[in-house]
């Protein structure tokens, strides 16, 4: 016994779940303590469940609502198909998002970047500044799929130096600027332009080189396509499931008291 109650003492999520089932327990059983001696087993059931199933929808609406409680997959950034890393300017169009094409033919890779640039936005991409969340996200997203999934660069070997995006808009919209029954979406994409760096030497008991862009190397481009994912998807599951509970009982509630009545006008015609 002992033994049992240090486990309990030490482990936090042991205590977590007994936390949890005691207070659920009180909660509803006290309810239905109240209402049971009140009304009777059976019919205090019945307004506790259902006042139980009309709670979780409200706050299952409030969930969806602000996008908070239960998440579904959050918003993130995945490879496009059907090519990811370009590794030349000139092939950007191959990814099936950008129209034009660049004639890099006798440039360095300097010039090259500063062409594929302007093209970029000059067909309409969005160059992101320094200080745009957005820019930070995409650039984490490259980091991962260049390291990890492609194995192009090492983290230090290279610097992401310009992030493009375009697309994301939302439709169908009223006017200009209502936009409240604007459910769907437009693909959005990313571009994230990176530059491998010159190999540093490292010698003990200095600080690190200063990163410096190898101007011999072309640049790389990531892009990537946005996944919306399903951020509320589980709050409206609650609230649409909760919600069909709610108006059951509430029919069997009000079905109950129109019997009851009725039971009660033919005995009382019948006295």
């Amino acid at each position: 016994m002992l033994s049992a109650l240090l486990a309990v003492s030490w482990e936090p999520e042991i205590r977590g779940w007994i936390i949890v089932i005691i207070s659920v327990s009180v909660l509803m059983g006290s309810t239905y303590l109240i209402l049971g001696t009140n009304l009777g087993a059976r019919l205090g059931f019945l307004v506790a469940i259902t006042g139980l199933s009309g709670w979780m929808m409200s706050m299952a609406i409030i969930w969806a609502v602000y996008g908070i409680g239960l998440k579904g997959p959050m918003p993130t950034w995945h490879p496009s198909e059907p090519i990811t890393i370009v590794r030349d300017g000139a092939l950007l169009n191959q990814s099936g998002i950008v129209d034009g094409t660049s004639d890099l033919k006798g440039l360095d890779p300097v010039a090259s970047a500063k062409k594929v640039s302007d093209q970029l936005v000059s067909e309409g991409w969005n160059l992101l500044g320094e200080s745009d969340p957005q820019r930070g996200q995409a650039v984490a997203s490259a980091d991962e799929i260049i390291q990890i999934e492609a194995k192009e660069f090492a983290a230090g070997e290279y610097a992401s130096v310009a992030v493009y995006d375009k697309g994301g808009e939302r439709y169908p919209k009223l006017g200009d600027s209502i936009d409240f029954f604007a459910f769907k979406h437009k693909p959005r994409y990313a571009i994230v332009e990176v530059a491998p760096l010159v190999t540093q030497r490292a010698e003990p008991g200095r600080a690190p080189a200063r990163a410096q862009i190898d101007v011999a190397q072309p640049h790389r481009y990531v892009v990537m396509i946005r996944d919306l994912g399903a951020r509320r998807k589980p709050a409206f599951l609650i609230a649409f499931g909760s919600g069909l509970i709610f108006f059951l009982l509430c029919w069997i509630l009000h079905r109950r008291e129109a019997l009851l009545r009725k039971n009660l006008a033919l005995k009382t015609s019948a006295a």
